[in-house]
C-alpha cells in the first residue's frame, strides 16, 4: 500500500484578515459605550463626572505617547511642552481675547498641532536618546518663555487662573457637563483619528520606520513625511489634552509653568503605555485605568506616589515586558481593535 502524502498549503488555505467576530463586535460595543457615556452627566453625580474627566485626558496621553514610540519609533520626552500650550492658549482666548471658553479649547488644540509643525522641522532629524533630550528641551523652552511673558493674562513664572472666563459663562453645574462632554469628544475623535491614520498606508509606512529606517527609506517611505504627520498629530492630541486639565481644575497653579510643562507628565505617559503595552492600540487604555486606579486609591500626590509608579514600571519591565496587553495577544493572538493584519490558515 502506498501512503498518500498530505497536500501542501495552497493559498486557498492560508488568508490574510484584519476584521474577526470578535474585533467587529468589540468595536461596535465600544461606539455604543461612547453613546451611552455621553449621557453620563444626565445621570451620574459631580464626584463621578470629574473622576471621568480625569480617566479621559489620560487617555489622550496614553494613546498620543504610544503612537509615537509605540508605532513610530520616536520615544519622546517632551509631550508635556503640548500640554502647556494646550492650556494656556485657553487662558489667552478665553481671558485676553474674550473668545468662549469651549471655542478656546479648540482653537488651542489646532494652535498645538501647528507649533509642532517647526518643531518637528527642527527635531525629526535627530534619532533615539538625541531626539528625546531634544523635545525635553523643547518642551522647557516653553516653560522659560511662558514664565518670561509680561502678558498679565500669563501670569509669568507664578500661573494663571481660567476661574473668571468659565464662571462669567457657565454655571459650576454648566460647566462640568461641558467639560465632561469635550473631553468625551476629544477621546472620541481622537482615537478614531489615530485608528484611521494606523490602518491606512501611512500606518504600515510608520511601523516599517520604526523597525529599520534606513530599510523604509531605501523602499521608497518618505521617512520625515511620516514622522512629522504622527509628530502633528501627537502634538494637537497633548494639546487637547492640556485644554481639558485646565477646564477641569480651572488654574495653572501654584506652580505655574513648572506645573503644567512639568516632566512628571512625561513620566505618567511612560508609565500608562509601559503597563499597558507599547506598540498595541488597545494597551496604553488599560494603562490610563491602572493609573488612574493608583491616583484614585494610591498615595495621593507627593514622592511617594512616583516611587509607587517607578517599582511598578520596574516590576513590569521585568516580568511583562510587553504590558498587559501585549502579553494577552501574543499569548491569545486577540485583536479587538486591528490597526494591522494577521495571517489565518483554513482549518483555524
Amino acid at each position: 500500500m502506498s501512503a498518500t502524502a498530505a497536500p501542501p498549503a495552497t493559498a486557498a488555505t492560508v488568508r490574510v484578515e484584519r476584521w474577526t467576530p470578535l474585533s467587529v463586535a468589540f468595536t461596535g460595543g465600544l461606539a455604543g459605550l461612547l453613546v451611552v457615556l455621553a449621557f453620563a452627566p444626565f445621570v451620574l453625580g459631580e464626584n463621578s463626572q470629574n473622576n471621568l474627566i480625569q480617566l479621559y485626558f489620560l487617555v489622550i496621553l496614553a494613546v498620543m505617547w504610544n503612537a509615537l514610540a509605540g508605532y513610530g519609533g520616536l520615544v519622546s520626552v517632551g509631550q508635556q511642552g503640548f500640554i502647556g500650550i494646550g492650556a494656556y492658549g485657553v487662558v489667552v482666548f478665553s481671558l485676553q481675547h474674550g473668545l468662549n471658553p469651549y471655542l478656546s479649547m479648540l482653537l488651542a488644540t489646532w494652535i498645538g498641532g501647528l507649533v509642532a509643525i517647526p518643531v518637528a522641522l527642527i527635531v525629526l532629524w535627530l534619532r533615539a536618546g538625541a531626539f528625546a533630550i531634544a523635545t525635553w528641551v523643547v518642551a522647557e523652552a516653553f516653560a522659560i518663555l511662558v514664565s518670561l511673558d509680561p502678558n498679565p493674562a500669563i501670569g509669568g513664572g507664578t500661573g494663571t487662573s481660567a476661574l473668571l472666563p468659565f464662571n462669567l459663562r457657565y454655571t459650576p453645574t454648566q460647566r462640568l457637563h461641558d467639560t465632561y462632554w469635550a473631553a468625551l469628544g476629544a477621546v472620541a475623535v481622537l482615537l478614531l483619528l489615530l485608528f484611521v491614520l494606523l490602518r491606512s498606508r501611512l500606518g504600515g509606512s510608520l511601523q516599517a520606520i520604526r523597525d529599520d529606517e534606513e530599510a523604509a527609506a531605501s523602499v521608497g517611505v518618505r521617512v520625515l513625511l511620516g514622522k512629522g504627520i504622527l509628530f502633528v498629530v501627537a502634538g494637537a492630541g497633548c494639546a487637547a489634552a492640556g485644554t481639558v486639565i485646565l477646564a477641569w481644575q480651572l488654574s495653572i497653579l501654584p506652580l505655574g509653568p513648572d506645573s503644567i510643562f512639568g516632566i512628571n507628565w512625561t513620566a505618567k505617559m511612560i508609565f500608562m503605555v509601559l503597563v499597558g503595552g507599547l506598540g498595541t492600540f488597545e494597551g496604553p487604555i488599560l494603562g490610563a485605568v491602572a493609573l488612574y486606579v493608583i491616583q484614585t486609591y494610591g498615595p495621593n500626590g507627593g514622592v511617594w506616589y512616583f516611587v509607587l509608579l517607578g517599582g511598578i514600571a520596574i516590576g513590569f519591565a521585568l516580568l511583562m515586558p510587553r504590558g498587559i496587553w501585549g502579553t494577552i495577544q501574543s499569548r491569545f493572538n486577540v485583536q479587538l481593535l486591528p490597526v494591522g493584519f494577521r495571517l489565518r490558515t483554513g482549518d483555524r
